[in-house]
Formats: structure tokens, sequence, C-alpha cells
């Protein structure tokens, strides 16, 4: 069996996990999980703006409709990256682009959840719960309560500082936080800063605070390109490392926020652009040989506003793109059932139209990739026959 080795001075936090995993001097053991295919659902929070990341620069109102955020086509000076024409793909995203050469990389675009709700909190759970209401389990935990997950190990993981509704449910699942991760993000602290900025006395003792804590005026007064640049390569990583263990986990979820993007929107995607594509990287390099049998879907809660506003930025709105990465993927592709960026073809006037359903490709994954039944498909998105499998997401 491989081990998985962590510095002893960077000892993290396992919970409810029987890992062969080397913290220190000490190892436990996995419970051996049948199947070797892998499954990670990575959230981004906040909401990206589908259509800077991955630019249909083809469609002839896409240049006047995006102005300042339109970048110059493949092979320009500054340009996206080549997507086999008609779409490029934002240049901070080089793994990504590699990946997507290497056929290990389709994107969805003009995708979104059933929902049209503009609010995060409400939107990401939808996003997490996969059916309307107040649900107290997430799709991702319902599925794997179709998999073997026996008391002594744990189907699924969850890979950062809490577990997401996405994996919370009756289905026991374990949690890995690795050291150095309680400390609150410069985004957080940016935010908490400036809602504090209309009362005098508040804000200078807030301020007063945070600087006895290490944080710079220059993070209290203005977010971080960055925010979880160094932290999310590192999650990835450890997410790799548990899931190519040969009795570990199948199935993780992880996340990053500071996609929420209303201002300087060129400026403040690259830090959680660069962050996601190192931590891509670092996954398939922890997962090794496993990546072929992996399939990783990044999602968003909802895409942003198809016009620019006067901040530079993008406002909360509808369709965008998501990602589908991994060995298993039959990549090398961008799908999407165009809908156009002309006035009358966006919704209500602002938005990229959708015109694919998120959960169809989640349950085209669940059903090919983890070879769910129907039954258990179903379960995780009830009430969802009017969005079916999607197909042709997998090689062979």
């Amino acid at each position: 069996m491989a081990h998985t080795s962590f510095s002893p001075t960077r000892r993290g936090l396992l919970l409810g996990l029987g890992a062969s995993l080397v913290i220190g001097r000490t190892r436990a053991a996995f419970a051996q999980l049948p199947g070797e295919r892998r499954l990670v659902v990575v959230i981004l929070r906040g909401a990206m703006d589908g259509l800077h990341v991955v630019q249909p620069y083809g469609d002839p109102d896409f240049a006047a409709l995006r102005g300042p955020l339109a970048m110059p086509e493949p092979g320009a000076e500054g340009g996206t990256l080549d997507l086999g024409g008609r779409y490029g793909l934002h240049p901070a995203f080089a793994g990504l682009h590699a990946l997507y050469r290497d056929g290990e990389a389709l994107l969805l675009h003009a995708v979104a959840g059933p929902y049209r709700s503009r609010s995060h909190f409400e939107a990401q759970d939808l996003l997490e719960g996969g059916a309307e209401g107040r649900l107290t389990s997430g799709w991702l935990n319902r599925a794997i309560q179709a998999l073997p997950n026996p008391p002594e190990a744990r189907a699924g993981i969850a890979i950062g500082t809490g577990v997401p509704l996405l994996l919370r449910g009756t289905a026991p699942v374990g949690a890995y936080a690795p050291p150095g991760l309680d400390r609150p993000s410069a985004e957080l602290m940016h935010r908490i800063a400036a809602l504090q900025a209309e009362e005098p006395r508040l804000a200078r003792s807030f301020a007063e605070g945070m600087r006895s804590r290490g944080f710079t005026m220059a993070t209290l007064g203005q977010p971080a390109n960055d925010p979880d640049r160094g932290a999310f390569p590192r999650l990835a990583a450890a997410a790799g490392r548990l899931l190519a263990e040969r009795g570990g986990p199948r199935v993780a979820a992880l996340e990053i926020g500071g996609w929420d993007t209303h201002a300087a929107q060129a400026n403040r995607i690259l830090g959680p652009a660069r962050a996601l594509d190192a931590g891509l990287v670092e996954l398939k390099a922890a997962l090794g040989g496993h990546w072929a049998r992996t399939v990783v879907m990044v999602v968003t809660e909802f895409g942003r506003t198809a016009r620019v506003n006067g901040n530079q930025g993008t406002d909360h709105g509808t369709a965008g793109v998501a990602f589908l990465l991994g060995g298993a993927v039959a990549g090398g592709r961008v799908v999407a059932d165009w809908p156009g960026l002309a006035r009358d073809r966006l919704l209500e006037g602002r938005d990229l139209q959708p015109t694919a359903d998120l959960r169809s490709a989640a349950k085209g994954l669940l059903r090919d990739h983890l070879r769910l039944p129907d039954r258990a498909v179903a379960q995780a998105f009830p009430g969802s026959d009017e969005a079916p499998a999607m197909r042709g997401l997998l090689r062979g």
C-alpha cells in the first residue's frame, strides 16, 4: 500500500475517516473500498463569470457587450488560449488548457441549474442540495449512499475547514483539513472591514485589531488579488493523495471562493483563477496513475451578467461555465448549444441564456462514471425528470 506523507510540523485534522495516512509517525489504515473510479466536485463560491473565463469571441455581439473584459483572440498578444475556434480560455488557466489539449478537459458553456435565484446563499443551497426546498442533505451524499460505505471506512471525504451541504447527509463521510486553514482569508477581512466603514468608531477599532493580528491597511483597504492562492492547491494535493490510496475514499468535495467580481473584475479574478488552475494541476499530479479513472466536476452557483457594469465588473447572472476534467473524460471540446448574445437572445435582457442543466451533467457522471443504478441517480436528484442524464461525457 502506498504511503501518503505529511511533515510532522504540518499535522492536519482527520475526522471520521479510516485512512492510510501518515501523520507524524502514526499511520491509520483505510478499510478496503471496492472500485477504482474517482469523482471530485469543486465548488466555486461567489459565482464565476463564465463569459470571462471561456470567452465566445466568435459571437458577433461579444466584443461590444463585454467591452474592457473582452480579451484579444487566441494568437494575439495577451490573448486567450485557443479552444479550437470560436472560444478562448482565460490565460490564467494554462494548466487547464494543457489538459484540454490532451483531451482531458471538457468545458460546458451556457449551463445553469434549474433555479433563477441571484442570491448566493439560495443558489449555493440549490446547487449543493440538488432539489428545491430546505434540504439537509446534498446530492453527492445521497448518491454515495448507493456505494459500499462500511462503518470502518468512508466512500466520500470533504477537504477543507468544514463539510459542505453537498456532502452532508445520512451516508457517513470523512473530513480532512490541512494545518493553517483556521486563519480568515484576506478577502473575508476586507468584506468585514467594508461593513464597518460607515461607523467611525467601529471602523477604527476593527482596523486596530486587524493590525495587531498582522493584517496590513493595504489588505483592509482593498480585497486581495489571490485570497485562496496558497490554500487551494494544498487542499487539492491532499485530496489527490487521499484518493490515490488503495483503500481510500473515492469521492471528494472541495471549494474555493473569491469569484464575486462586482468591481475591477479583470484584476480581481486573477487570484482565484490562478489558484484553481494550480490546484487542478496538483490534484492530477497527486493522483498519479489513478487520474485515468478520475472525473473532476467544477461548478459555480450561477453565472454573471453579460454586460459590464459601471465598476468594470459584473453582477449576479444566470448561465455560465462548468468544467469536467480527468483521464476518464472525453475532453478536448467545448460543449454548448450556444444561445447567442444579441439583446433579444439574453435572459431578461441581461444574462446568458441557459441551454443546459447542471443536474444533467452530474446525473450523467453518477450513472456512467460511478455506475450508479437509475434509482440511485433519481434519489440524488429528486423531481428532476426534466433534466435527463447527459451522455457522451466520458471516454468509451
